[in-house]
């Protein structure tokens, strides 16, 4: 079943959005001071490309927050604000349920990256 939805996920777009994070990775890996953020962009198009499946685990402790918290107040709340509603849209119909929460996963990497780790 991971297998079929992670296919199907690609097929409907993941793979356009895992480019699009990959895009953004380089552009941020380009200047020192925005080698993390890259860092963190790579993370999501990981997570983009095989949602199903995927484990995210949270730890990392003060510098993290932090670092979380900084992510939050520039980009990461409107991306999680956008996998939200994405994830409602897609939960509407029964067959979007799956996906829908898939995308609940993304919004809440997308809020807080730092520290977690995608396996």
């Amino acid at each position: 079943m991971k297998l079929l939805g992670n296919i199907l996920w690609l097929l409907l777009g993941g793979l356009e959005i895992a480019l699009g994070w990959a895009v953004v990775g380089v552009i941020l890996c380009i200047s020192i001071i925005g080698i993390p953020l890259g860092l963190q962009a790579f993370k999501m198009a990981g997570l983009t490309l095989t949602p199903f499946g995927s484990t995210i685990t949270y730890g990392g402790g003060a510098p993290s927050l932090v670092a979380n918290i900084i992510w939050v107040i520039f980009v990461g709340l409107w991306m999680a604000i956008g996998y939200v509603v994405a994830g409602v849209i897609n939960c509407i119909t029964i067959v979007g349920i799956p996906f829908g929460l898939q995308a609940f996963k993304m919004a809440k990497l997308a809020l807080w990256p730092f520290g977690a780790t995608v396996s």
